[in-house]
């Protein structure tokens, strides 16, 4: 079943293909959401600069002054956790990987299938409702590993007294992670109960997050202690002194 939209939400869609800018921005019309739109990253920028924050960003790689890989960097050194699709032309997997990197919170292959990216879309903007309902501390929710304390509710994360900033989709994954500790996880598993998509065609998405985490808390993410490939099976998360 799908979701209704709800009233408030803001997209904003950067793209230098005025016809896919245009077509896009239709079809999330159509699913009842405003949507704001840019051809380059300056225009992005000055739109993100804007007093009222947007739900989502579906972000294009390729633009005529800054790429988005660029923009999406600077956009999460800034503190902005706005959600960010990415949408690119470049098939090459370390393109894929790199978009991940810097913050983006999915990664979308052109040509594209539409349906896919407005499911992408709902699920990212689900993603936003539930945090937002979350009230009140409650017992336990901190979680404390290696040199790493998050806090799940107040979204506070310190390794070795630095702070870090992780996404919402990077803290969910972290949070599934912890309540399902030295338990085998499977992609498939994760993909349902993080990313709430079922039969969705990509597993490396979770590849590519669990990359991410190695990166923010273990000590040699290419050794990692904590966040373990189990293969053939998926992944386990140990938490500990590392």
């Amino acid at each position: 079943m799908r979701d209704e939209p709800e009233e408030g939400v803001r997209l904003l869609v950067v793209d230098d293909e005025q016809h896919l800018l245009a077509g896009l921005r239709l079809n999330f019309e159509l699913e009842g959401y405003t949507v704001d739109t840019a051809a380059t990253a300056r225009e992005a920028a000055a739109l993100l600069a804007g007093r009222k924050p947007y739900s989502a960003i579906v972000l294009d790689v390729t633009l005529p002054d800054t790429d988005g890989f660029e923009l999406c960097r600077r956009m999460r050194q800034a503190g902005n956790l706005t959600p960010v699709i990415m949408l690119t032309a470049r098939t090459l997997a370390r393109d894929r990987v790199t978009g991940l990197e810097v913050g983006a919170d999915d990664y979308l292959t052109k040509p594209f299938d539409l349906d896919e990216l407005l499911a992408r879309v709902r699920s990212l903007l689900r993603r936003q409702r539930w945090e937002a309902r979350r009230v009140g501390p409650s017992p336990g929710s901190a979680l404390r590993f290696g040199r790493a304390t998050v806090d799940f509710d107040s979204h506070e994360v310190e390794v070795g007294g630095e702070e870090l900033k992780l996404t919402a989709l990077e803290l969910d994954l972290l949070r599934y992670f912890a309540q399902n500790a030295e338990r085998v996880l499977s992609r498939e598993e994760l993909l349902t109960q993080v990313w709430k998509l079922r039969d969705y065609p990509n597993t490396r998405t979770v590849d590519n997050f669990v990359l991410r985490l190695r990166k923010h808390f273990e000590p040699d993410p290419a050794e990692p202690v904590h966040f373990l490939s189990i293969r053939g099976a998926g992944y386990k998360f140990v938490p500990g002194d590392g």
